[in-house]
């Protein structure tokens, strides 16, 4: 059974490097970067200390070693101490095409050196299938991790559990702003809470005042406002957003505006079609929270199935001409307003 990441960071803490109660390899991959780079910077920072670093620690890339290098430098003995860490970053850039070049790594993880701590991290995939295969089989050997991509409906929670951790709190507003702008980039979401923290004392609540405050995305006139704006019909609201938007094009560039109403409507094509429309079953359907199913409750009742259609129409159609695809000469502003006025009328 593969750790979790807080178990595998637990793990590390208790590692006694005289006793050699590490384990010779960690292979690191997965989609989302976010856990690879907090796990391999935490044992780079951490598991050598600093007088023996400089002999025993060696951090190379993918794109500039090959498989014969990587396992020459795990095989050698460490130098004024009794264990070398090797980390492998991007190891998805080395060239292991050709069946050779794998058997390298798997020959090595069949019989790791007792003196290396290996750190092989791919990102955004898997590592070759047959080296996957061999790694499998050495659980005495291999600790395999696998960093996930987070789905929307995952992210608040995500969300409160981080902003808990560092003390704070979080409501749902401001949750739902920090999604909408950041899509589910773990390591960007990250970042702009660290920003939080440095200014906001603890057990502040994080609202979307605050995240306007700090991290600069308007409370008001944002694209998450505007989604509300047009599901509730609130043609006033809408147009305030938009005029917003035109005067401020570089802080809301319409190819995301797009974007974002695309996922929103499509998910409202969704659930007009559940047979079960309770919270919950909703919320797993459209991978939201539950918390923001009463604005598909609400949205649906302003739009019917076949208005949906042709909306997401629309939004192709402004989509290609946002590309200059039989657009002419009309400016990027003008065609967001078309667009809109289009989808409420």
């Amino acid at each position: 059974m593969m750790p979790t990441f807080n178990n595998l960071i637990k793990d590390l803490q208790k590692i006694d490097l005289q006793k050699k109660e590490f384990f010779p390899v960690y292979l690191l991959y997965g989609e989302e970067p976010y856990y690879i780079d907090l796990i391999s910077d935490y044992m780079i920072e951490n598991v050598l200390d600093e007088t023996k670093k400089a002999f025993n620690q060696v951090v190379l890339y993918g794109r500039d070693t090959s498989s014969a290098v990587l396992v020459d430098q795990c095989k050698r003995f460490p130098m004024m101490g009794n264990v070398q860490l090797v980390a492998l970053r991007e190891a998805q850039d080395m060239d292991l095409k050709k069946d050779e070049y794998q058997q390298h790594i798997i020959s090595y993880l069949k019989n790791p050196s007792s003196s290396t701590i290996l750190i092989l991290c791919f990102k955004y995939k898997s590592p070759p299938v047959k080296v996957m295969n061999a790694a499998k089989k050495e659980d005495k050997r291999v600790i395999l991790f696998e960093s996930k991509k987070k789905s929307e409906q995952e992210l608040p929670v995500w969300i409160s559990e981080e902003v808990k951790e560092n003390g704070y709190n979080i409501n749902n507003k401001a949750c739902g702003m920090l999604i909408e702008f950041l899509g589910n980039n773990l390591e960007k979401i990250a970042n702009e809470l660290g920003k939080l923290y440095i200014n906001l004392p603890k057990e502040k609540q994080i609202t979307e005042d605050v995240i306007e405050n700090y991290i600069g995305i308007s409370k008001d006139y944002n694209v998450f406002e505007l989604q509300n704006a047009l599901g509730t019909r609130n043609i006033s609201k809408a147009n305030r957003i938009i005029s917003h938007f035109a005067a401020n094009t570089k802080q809301n560039p319409m190819i995301v505006v797009l974007s974002v109403l695309f996922g929103f409507f499509m998910k409202l094509m969704i659930y007009h079609q559940l047979k079960d429309k309770s919270k919950n079953i909703a919320a797993a359907a459209l991978s939201v929270n539950p918390y923001f199913i009463k604005d598909y409750t609400m949205a649906a009742e302003n739009f019917t199935f076949r208005q949906l259609r042709a909306i997401i129409g629309l939004l192709r159609e402004y989509d290609l001409r946002l590309k200059g695809i039989n657009n002419g000469s009309t400016e990027e502003s003008e065609l967001l307003r078309e667009l809109v006025y289009k989808i409420l009328h």
